[in-house]
């Protein structure tokens, strides 16, 4: 029953970015392609640190982020903008310095915890964004992750840092985003419909 949900958290990940991907063809968000491969790269080293420690359905969670990620920033080669900011190009230095360090230490649990870290980051001006223009956020993706996330959690035989830091991250990450979306659309008197 488990291994179930683990495969249903890892699906639901994956088409969390529909309701998203459907917003920008309708021009309603534009994706910074840059933002979201660095995202891509950031989960893509956290999934194959899960699977180094040994942790298939933290892992399997990973896999359908990065799938989901990725098919954001394919989309928008056509509908979004690529810029590279001093941010981006931190963010994705910051990637590649847990990717070292996993290879210098020979842990993955540094390099979760190094990704982990330069998501925060990467996530705040997303926060900002969410509290400023909530009409141009897609909270309906952000929910089914935190739904995927409490799948995974569920599904765990056993919680360590390798198992459970990245599902409990992206359940209050992805909640808090929610939230503030929600409560700033509410905020401004717009309709929480898509």
């Amino acid at each position: 029953m488990k291994e179930i949900l683990a495969i249903t958290a890892s699906i639901i990940i994956v088409f969390s970015v529909a309701p998203y991907i459907i917003d920008i063809i309708r021009g309603k968000s534009r994706p910074n392609i840059v933002s979201w491969f660095t995202w891509s790269l950031l989960t893509g080293i956290a999934m194959a640190a899960a699977f180094a420690a040994h942790e298939p359905r933290t892992a399997l969670l990973l896999l359908g982020e990065t799938t989901g990620t990725l098919l954001v920033a394919v989309f928008g080669l056509k509908y979004g903008y690529a810029k590279l900011s001093l941010f981006d190009g931190l963010c994705q230095a910051g990637a590649i310095t847990g990717l070292i360090l996993w290879l210098v230490f020979n842990s993955p649990t540094v390099a979760t915890i190094s990704v982990i870290m330069v998501d925060m980051l990467a996530a705040l001006p997303t926060l900002k964004h969410s509290w400023v223009d909530p009409q141009e956020e897609t909270w309906q993706t952000y929910m089914l992750v935190v739904v995927a996330s409490v799948l995974t959690i569920i599904s765990l035989p056993h919680y360590s840092i390798n198992s459970a830091t990245f599902p409990f991250y992206y359940l209050l990450g992805n909640g808090g985003l929610m939230a503030v979306v929600v409560y700033s659309r509410l905020r401004k008197g717009l309709t929480l419909a898509r």
